[in-house]
């Protein structure tokens, strides 16, 4: 920054604020630019004779509002250009999918247009969620976070202040209800599904539930547990299988299969076979998205959250700074394919 700031000691205005409006100034005018520096605290200090202070919240105050970031041992530089944003917002998300993207979506149209979203992956790596979180710690005004494990997170969110935090889809035990947590009881809404679904499961001789190992699908403990609850309770023949085989379908049976290529595939496979869903073979599904209602063109019986309404309550959320947990509400949606 070539030119030196410049504030007026008796203005109304307090210093910091000023420092804070002429780097937003320069910003606009493109005198400044995404990865600048800024001059160091030390230098605005001597130039301006003001408080050391003074300048420390104004930098603050501008990182908060994700305009600026600093590098260790060098600085602060500028990392968004966005001065009209009112909110800089940190999401973290496992990895993007049909359904996740419907919340996304719904998400940033609750939050509205002066808000400004980073959306990070964390792939299912709790190094990898770890360091995404703690490389941006007083980054953002808010965080978001999809802590998407069956390991205990609690001491990594943690690290972000209780204000600031709203967990998304999944209910860290370990917080209490000073936290904002928006999730889903993937136990209960398993088994609610499930029991629901009975009487059209019960035309078939099992239940397999087929658990992916790849790594874009998450697969949370409950709802292994509201399975076999729902089995055990209403005396289902079941089966858990980790691998998708042609052999494995069978006529007379029913399948739960989550991904949507796997879904394609057991299409596929059905169709090879000769067997119709909904009449020979049952399939059924989790978290709802467009392509399991067309397809096998009846489309695929599901249990699942409502994402819209998720997005939007968790903007909600976020612009009230409400806390407490929130169960959202999931049903089933039955189709051709059970």
């Amino acid at each position: 920054m070539k030119k030196a700031l410049n504030i007026k000691p008796n203005a109304q205005t307090p210093k910091y604020q000023q420092i804070v409006d002429e780097i937003i100034e320069r910003i606009q005018q493109g005198v400044l630019k995404r990865g600048d520096q800024l001059p160091t605290i030390n230098d605005i200090t001597n130039q301006l004779n003001v408080a050391r202070m003074t300048v420390i919240r104004a930098y603050e105050e501008l990182r908060e509002r994700g305009i600026v970031a600093p590098q260790h041992g060098k600085g602060y530089f500028i990392t968004s250009t966005d001065v009209q944003a009112t909110m800089h917002i940190f999401v973290l998300f496992d990895a993007m999918n049909s359904y996740k993207e419907i919340l996304f979506q719904a998400l940033k149209e609750s939050l509205g247009d002066k808000v400004s979203i980073h959306l990070f992956f964390h792939y299912h790596d709790i190094t990898v969620f770890e360091n995404v979180i703690v490389n941006n710690l007083g980054n953002y005004n808010f965080y978001i976070v999809m802590p998407h494990f069956n390991d205990d997170i609690t001491d990594i969110v943690k690290q972000i202040p209780k204000e600031k935090l709203l967990i998304l889809d999944i209910d860290v035990e370990k917080l209490d209800d000073s936290y904002a947590v928006l999730y889903q009881d993937f136990e209960q809404n398993f088994y609610q599904g499930l029991t629901e679904a009975l009487p059209m499961i019960q035309k078939y001789k099992s239940l397999t539930l087929f658990l992916s190992k790849n790594q874009f699908q998450y697969t949370p403990m409950g709802i292994l547990r509201g399975f076999k609850r729902f089995c055990e309770e209403n005396n289902v023949t079941n089966e858990v299988i980790n691998e998708l085989a042609f052999d494995h379908l069978e006529e007379g049976h029913a399948y739960i299969l989550f991904l949507e290529n796997d879904l394609v595939r057991f299409v596929n496979y059905a169709n090879r076979k000769g067997l119709t869903l909904g009449k020979n073979i049952g399939l059924m599904s989790y978290d709802d998205t467009p392509i399991k209602e067309i397809l096998d063109d009846s489309g695929i019986t599901t249990i699942s959250n409502d994402f819209v309404q998720m997005g939007k309550l968790a903007g909600r959320l976020v612009h009230n700074r409400q806390k407490g947990k929130i169960a959202s509400d999931c049903k089933l949606i039955v189709r051709g394919s059970l």
